[in-house]
């Protein structure tokens, strides 16, 4: 499955990433952040799921 994934779709989803976490007000930054607590970690996990959740309801109902 590593192997299927391109240099542009891990692009994507580095942007969507720092998307979701200036959304919920985490200072996330490309490498290592291993100074974050779980709980903001786990912020930007759940705001990248509520919004791919937000995009499937919206393709449904276009």
């Amino acid at each position: 499955m590593k192997d299927v994934i391109t240099q542009q779709g891990r692009d994507t989803l580095e942007r969507f990433k720092m998307e979701a976490a200036s959304e919920v007000g985490v200072n996330l930054k490309s490498g290592y952040n291993g100074d974050l607590t779980s709980r903001e970690v786990g912020s930007v996990g759940g705001q990248m799921v509520k919004k791919m959740i937000d995009a499937y309801k919206q393709g449904i109902k276009a």
